[in-house]
């Protein structure tokens, strides 16, 4: 059991994007003299992190200092904060160069349980290479160490069918050998989730809780060692993975998962809008985008799911919009708040029927080209249709929507049509033929789309990280029958989707509905009781509530969740900061033109600014991302925006260079280089220069930002995004 290749690349992508694409040689400026795979990743020193958790990983070292690292990267690594470990053993390299354990670290912050399964992806290369620098100098290590180190080497580059039982199996011949190393228990219990008995496993992760009570491996190990297998054994570590990691967002985001498959909504939002809060504390702290931090548009997503669950319509609408308003860069394979923020979006706008805005021309911004965008706009535009009573043209959409899996077919003769999108397609049938009079026909084909989401799910093929889809497709099936008055029928079909999402509102109002048809008032006032519990904070209004409220039911608030939840609300968490993505204000910039006159970012309030960290006019590629940019001056100034390039030449400089002297944009000196460092623009492991491209509005806000060994030179993609955030200010 591996996490899904949809969230490799998203992870794999925000590492590489958050530093450089480069994979040039050594000797290039801004390049690493290690080699290409330092030219990726963080590029500024680490600091000493609190809430993290605490997991000492002893390694051979001559200086305290990398040990302190070490464990900190480790424990980073116990929550999946990857980028993060990567800094802190990128100082222990710092440090201490040729230590084998030192690249181990590295290697691990790409080769782990997370993808494994993927180990010989070109994204992972830079691990792989980390990896073989750790083979190379394990020589008189200690034997615990040298068998970390061949464990990796073995299992990473085994067929990719036998990797998870090789290192399983090496794992636990550390932990034979040293039976007191509570890391590699934590490793092996992490590698063997669903390699066999998920209690066998606990018991492995208890025996790492009777030495660390707060290991945050452990805690997190058994979150997904019980996920969607016996979610209410996971609980306690629920509650004690926040314990032990406040800080992390992935840790706070974990116990969502849980709750969520419990009913526990309301705890499900706190812990999933803490985790969305906290990362983006994190963000704006350390000038991270949302495309550089893979865990943010999951978390939201994720939260607006919940939000749609607790009937807070208007705060899922508000997060999907955000997601979709933050940038993105065109180095991503994956466009991962685009993708995230569609998803959201089409699923609350189809779960409370906003038809309208679902029709709308331009209301929803659909990627132009983009065969996944284009499926899933063809079938909410035929739900949207068929909810306005529009059967004619719902039928005619629905025929483009099925000719797209077939377009899809085309591309490949191997290729078999995606078993998702079918699905969709039955259910825009079944509920075309519903619409229709046709009646058996939607039955049919509805009851064949719940046993196929049915099957899905116990084979752990049903995508639920959050689902994409508004509804079970048994809470369709309820409603069938709820409508044609086959009121026992559809009380079964509404418990099994009360199944597949335990405490869903609607599903309540339909078992509600039906139980007082058939004159079972207490099983009816129990239901309603339920979804008042639920929707307690529920937007005004919503349909199904006063359906409910019409049946003429008394009842009180009833929880029916494992455990006491805590009641949710849009502003519980407000003191911790926003949960929406806003851009963040730009550091200072204070430097001095070519006339030594000081330059500042307060004085081009009004105005956006293109600000540009280059190297050096003897830096070819700075010259010509600078000219470029030169040569676009009147479409930069049409968009009110200035260009400021900055770099460590002297003022005196700067006037004399023959190469830059003449281009339309003004040349700033940051001779201790003070103002890079404040935009993350300097390597603090090698003292190098980078180069950044970073785009401010008016407001002083960064709006996006490329920093790394190479420059960014794509001034049409710039000018875009001015024209973007130009148009819609926030």
């Amino acid at each position: 059991m591996t996490v899904s290749r949809f969230w490799l690349s998203l992870a794999l992508s925000a590492m590489l994007v958050s530093g450089s694409f480069a994979q040039s040689p050594a000797q290039k400026f801004g390049h690493s003299k290690h080699g290409s795979a330092f030219d990726s990743g963080m590029r500024q020193k680490p600091w000493r992190m609190e809430g993290i958790g605490s997991a000492h990983f002893p390694i051979t070292t001559t200086n305290p200092e990398v040990q302190q690292w070490y464990d900190q990267g480790n424990a980073l690594l116990h929550s999946f904060w990857f980028e993060e470990a990567e800094r802190s053993f990128r100082w222990c390299h710092k440090l201490e160069p040729e230590n084998a354990m030192v690249y181990f670290g590295l290697a691990q912050c790409g080769l782990n349980w997370f993808s494994i399964i993927e180990a010989e992806d070109p994204l992972l290369k830079r691990y792989r290479d980390f990896l073989k620098e750790s083979v190379k100098r394990k020589a008189g290590l200690p034997e615990r160490e040298r068998l970390y180190i061949e464990a990796w080497d073995v299992g990473f580059s085994a067929k990719k069918e036998e990797r998870i039982a090789k290192i399983v199996r090496l794992l636990q011949g550390i932990c034979l050998k040293f039976p007191e190393d509570v890391e590699a228990k934590t490793l092996l219990s992490l590698f063997n989730i669903g390699q066999g008995s998920g209690l066998a496993n606990d018991g492995l992760i208890n025996d790492v809780l009777k030495s660390n009570p707060l290991h945050p491996g452990a805690h997190h190990v058994r979150i997904h060692n019980w996920d969607g297998v016996s979610n209410e054994h996971a609980i306690t570590s629920c509650e004690q993975y926040i314990k032990a990691v406040p800080n992390v967002g992935h840790a706070l985001h974990m116990p969502g998962h849980i709750y969520s498959k419990l009913g526990m909504w309301h705890e499900a939002a706190f812990a999933m809008d803490s985790a969305t809060r906290i990362e983006l504390q994190y963000m704006n702290a350390r000038m991270a985008l949302p495309f550089e931090t893979w865990n943010y548009s999951h978390n939201r997503n994720y939260l607006c799911y919940i939000q749609e669950q607790l009937g807070m319509a208007e705060a899922s609408l508000q997060g999907a919009r955000d997601l979709l308003s933050a940038p993105s860069d065109p180095a991503l394979k994956i466009r991962a708040t685009h993708v995230q923020g569609i998803k959201a979006l089409a699923r609350m706008l189809v779960k409370f029927e906003r038809w309208d805005e679902i029709l709308k021309l331009g209301a929803i911004p659909w990627a132009e080209g983009d065969a996944d965008d284009d499926f899933l706009r063809h079938y909410i535009e035929t739900l949207a249709l068929l909810g306005k009573g529009q059967v004619e043209d719902a039928r005619s959409k629905w025929v483009d929507l099925k000719a797209l899996i077939k377009t899809d077919g085309d591309k490949s003769k191997d290729a078999e049509p995606d078993e998702v999108k079918l699905q969709s397609i039955r259910i825009a049938e079944g509920l075309l033929r519903s619409s229709e009079g046709k009646l058996l026909d939607a039955q049919r084909l509805l009851l064949t789309a719940m046993e196929n989401e049915s099957e899905r799910r116990s084979r752990e093929m049903y995508e639920n990280d959050p689902p994409d889809d508004p509804w079970p497709v048994a809470r369709l099936v309820g409603d069938l029958f709820c409508k044609r008055g086959e009121h026992k029928l559809a009380i079964e079909a509404y418990a099994q989707a009360l199944s597949h999402e335990p405490n869903d509102a609607v599903t309540l109002v339909g078992l509600a509905t039906s139980h007082k048809a058939l004159g079972e008032t207490d099983k009816a006032r129990e239901y309603y009781g339920r979804l008042l519990y639920v929707w307690s904070n529920a937007d005004p209004n919503l349909r199904w509530m006063a359906e409910a409220k019409a049946l003429g039911l008394e009842s009180e608030p009833i929880a029916k969740t494992p455990k006491v939840e805590r009641r949710y609300s849009a502003t519980a968490l407000d003191h911790i900061g926003s949960s929406n993505w806003s851009p963040y204000a730009a550091p200072q910039l204070d430097c001095v033109d070519s006339e030594g006159k000081p330059v500042r970012l307060e004085g081009f309030r009004g105005r956006n600014v293109l600000l540009v960290f280059y190297l050096s006019d003897q830096c070819p590629h700075c010259v010509k991302q600078l000219v470029a940019i030169s040569s676009r001056a009147a479409d930069l100034d049409k968009e009110n925006t200035v260009v400021l390039a900055v770099s460590s030449a002297s003022p005196a400089s700067n006037k004399s260079s023959q190469s830059l002297g003449d281009l339309k944009l003004r040349l700033l000196s940051d001779s201790q280089h003070e103002n890079a460092r404040r935009f993350a623009s300097y390597d603090d492991f090698e003292d190098l220069e980078l180069h950044s491209t970073i785009l401010i509005d008016t407001e002083g806000r960064v709006r996006w930002k490329r920093t790394g060994g190479d420059p960014f030179d794509d001034v049409g993609y710039l000018i875009g995004e001015i024209q973007r955030f130009n148009k819609k200010p926030e």
